[in-house]
C-alpha cells in the first residue's frame, strides 16, 4: 500500500472510529453490534501504531 493509500485509509477509519464513539455516548441502550465494531475498529487502527487514547470520549 503506497503512502498515500494508507495515510487515507487510517484517516477514514479513525473518522468511522470516532462516529461510533459519538453514536455510543448518545446511545441508551446496550448494543452489542456497537460495542463489537468499536472493539474491531480500535483493533484496525492500533494495528497501523495510532494511540487511541485521545481519540476516546471522556466520561
Amino acid at each position: 500500500m503506497d503512502d498515500m493509500n494508507q495515510f487515507e485509509v487510517i484517516n477514514n477509519t479513525i473518522d468511522y472510529y470516532k462516529a461510533l464513539q459519538a453514536i455510543k455516548r448518545a446511545n441508551t441502550c446496550d448494543n452489542k453490534v456497537l460495542d463489537y465494531e468499536i472493539k474491531t475498529t480500535k483493533v484496525k487502527l492500533e494495528k497501523f501504531g495510532i494511540n487511541l487514547h485521545d481519540l476516546d470520549f471522556e466520561n
